[in-house]
């Protein structure tokens, strides 16, 4: 039983792509759900999808200048994903459109265009990689940058934290204490773009925004407070991405879609089973009234 055990989860971890692909998904597993709970708190969850949508044509331009270059790819995904959030802003201030709808147009358009320059300058394999990501393909210098980006994410996270969450309490409150609600919102926007880019290279475009989503959207199952849904989505993540790391290593699947299965599977048992909201605690509160009439 033991040597099975060891040769299903520790074995696997013995080759250097494993390495880096687990310390990578550490790496986003930090930082990525803290800022998919906010953005679920703040009812912004669809901006992170597109966001992810938003950073595909720098990546793009990225790609045919420079080929597989992450640094480059990198910095094109974070200039293309603020131009767009920009842009956003600036129409739905402009005419009055919801910063959502403004946000969803744009996304469509970098979506189509983004895929329109890969296709043009790159193989189908091409396209498929920067859409869909590979995690067991990460090198030293892809680890470095994730980790790097994660690290600075995790730091700003720890500074604005206070100012985040007033933001998303009181929005006047903050304002009376003289600290501008809108110079929050884009520095946490910023952030979102950055770890979208950060995890473009090991889940790619289309998935990079499921690690930070669902994690934060299961713990909402089995926590109220903020600190438990933080806490439970970084644990969640960690076991979505060794998990999916695992089944991709032992059933030949590709390693972004299994991350992001494992971490769905998590979300469904948890609609269904969880402490708060889910199918079996609304049966349990629906079927307590009946239970004390009985008895009277």
């Amino acid at each position: 039983m033991l040597a099975l055990l060891d040769a299903w989860l520790l074995a696997p971890f013995e080759y250097g792509f494993m390495n880096r692909a687990a310390v990578a998904g550490l790496a986003l597993s930090l930082a990525a759900p803290p800022l998919g709970v906010f953005l679920m708190l703040r009812g912004m969850s669809l901006i992170g999808d597109a966001m992810s949508h938003a950073i595909l044509p720098g990546i793009a331009l990225g790609f045919l200048f420079a080929g597989f270059s992450l640094p480059i790819m990198s910095l094109g995904g974070i200039l293309s994903g603020l131009v767009v959030a920009v842009l956003a802003g600036s129409v739905s201030q402009m005419t009055g459109h919801r910063e959502d709808s403004a946000m969803a147009s744009f996304f469509l358009i970098s979506l189509a265009a983004g895929v329109m320059l890969v296709s043009l300058g790159g193989s189908s394999v091409d396209l498929t990689h920067v859409l869909f990501g590979s995690v067991l393909a990460v090198d030293t210098t892809a680890l470095l940058l994730i980790v790097g980006i994660a690290t600075l994410i995790v730091l700003m996270l720890a500074l604005i934290f206070r100012a985040l969450v007033v933001e998303c309490l009181d929005p006047l409150f903050l304002r009376g204490q003289g600290v501008r609600g809108g110079l929050v919102h884009g520095v946490f926007l910023g952030l979102v773009v950055l770890n979208l880019t950060a995890g473009f290279q090991t889940l790619g475009t289309l998935m990079a925004v499921g690690l930070m989503m669902l994690p934060a959207t299961t713990a909402r199952f089995w926590s109220k407070r903020l600190e438990g849904l933080i806490a439970l989505a970084i644990v969640i993540a960690l076991v979505a991405n060794l998990g999916g790391l695992l089944l991709s290593f032992h059933l030949s699947l590709p390693s972004g879609p299994a991350i992001i299965l494992v971490a769905g599977l998590a979300y469904i048992l948890s609609a269904l089973f969880g402490r708060h909201d889910s199918f079996m605690a609304r049966h349990r509160l629906r079927a307590a009234p009946l239970e004390s009439t009985s008895t009277d």
